[in-house]
């Protein structure tokens, strides 16, 4: 498996890793039972930390794409979607997609956005019209449309729900006014007020967020004797941050908190052992050195969140008449 990665573009090298194999196992280039490369031989052959690795690893297995045999490494899984992709029909289906992106690159449209619009189009589509309209409203659009993910995964076919950005509202007043006419509107508790200056307050949900299990992994098999720098892209977050690291990473001693605007953040970053981010933090690989393992620490929302809160929500919302309300596409 070849897979190269281009630092120039503004997606980051862990989300084009991730995706270079997610699309070798959906169209085909890598059937079940195909072995893929070790982490420490992929690590080498990308130019990127074992870690960085390790995390696709762990998330594609999560996602039911790989599988970790005893002793041998990781193969692609028996999956729906590595069976699908063995047949003939699934070229022409690639074809077709890739026309799809064409056109809506030609219409000013970013990878980000068309990636948005077909996980909202397909959820709709799958689901049917009496699906509720839920909006996940977020700071980063790569972490965003994984929260959203979580979220879908739970509320099952009762809804669709939409990734976007504070930042994209700011920028398109058509895309607020879509927002405002969703059945339900999500953000982080931390976000609450600002989103509902936007958004009527009667339509919005905060949730918790809790560290995702690869996180939590990742700061428990740290060595105990490391280095630890922990960066955060905004300094307020900087303490939940380091509260998270002491907790799942108390056996480790050597800790410094940081924000990313912080003038001692390049010295830290040349004398420490491993690099804990917070997400949005992603320059920081690029000043770390090179070798060094990078973590990135990143949330889920609080799955207890979703059943005491959303789904009650989605069963208790009266149905809306046909035409009442924007579809969400």
């Amino acid at each position: 498996m070849k897979v190269t990665v281009d630092r120039s573009r503004p997606v980051s090298i862990h989300q084009q890793l991730r995706g270079a194999i997610e699309n070798e196992i959906s169209f085909g280039g890598m059937g079940p039972g195909t072995a893929l490369p070790s982490v420490r031989d992929l690590a080498e052959q990308v130019g990127v930390a074992p870690m960085t690795v390790s995390k696709v690893y762990a998330e594609l297995k999560a996602a039911g794409l790989v599988e970790g045999r005893s002793g041998s490494g990781t193969y692609v899984a028996d999956s729906p979607l590595a069976r699908l992709a063995g047949r003939a029909e699934t070229a022409e289906l690639r074809r077709d997609i890739d026309a799809v992106i064409d056109k809506a690159l030609t219409l000013g449209f970013d990878l980000p956005d068309i990636t948005a619009l077909l996980t909202a189009r397909a959820g709709q589509r799958s689901m049917g019209a009496g699906a509720r309209d839920i909006v996940l409203v977020g700071l980063f659009p790569e972490a965003t449309r994984s929260y959203a993910a979580c979220v879908q995964d739970q509320v099952g076919a009762l809804a669709a729900v939409t990734p976007v950005t504070f930042d994209a509202l700011a920028a398109d007043p058509a895309l607020l006014e879509r927002v405002r006419g969703a059945d339900l509107v999500l953000t982080f508790s931390t976000l609450h007020d600002r989103l509902t200056s936007l958004v009527a307050a009667e339509r919005t949900l905060s949730l918790r967020f809790i560290p995702s299990e690869p996180t939590r992994l990742a700061l428990a098999s740290l060595d105990p004797m490391a280095r630890v720098a922990v960066i955060s892209r905004f300094a307020d977050f900087l303490p939940v941050l380091g509260l998270g690291v002491r907790r799942f990473a108390a056996h480790v001693r050597r800790v410094e908190l940081l924000d990313f605007e912080n003038d001692d953040l390049g010295h830290a970053l040349r004398n420490c052992d491993v690099v804990v981010m917070s997400t949005g933090a992603d320059a920081v690989i690029d000043l770390a050195p090179t070798g060094t393992p990078v973590i990135e620490y990143r949330h889920i929302p609080d799955p207890g969140d979703i059943d005491r809160l959303v789904l009650p929500a989605l069963i208790d919302m009266p149905r809306s008449t046909p035409g009442a309300r924007k579809e969400a596409s």
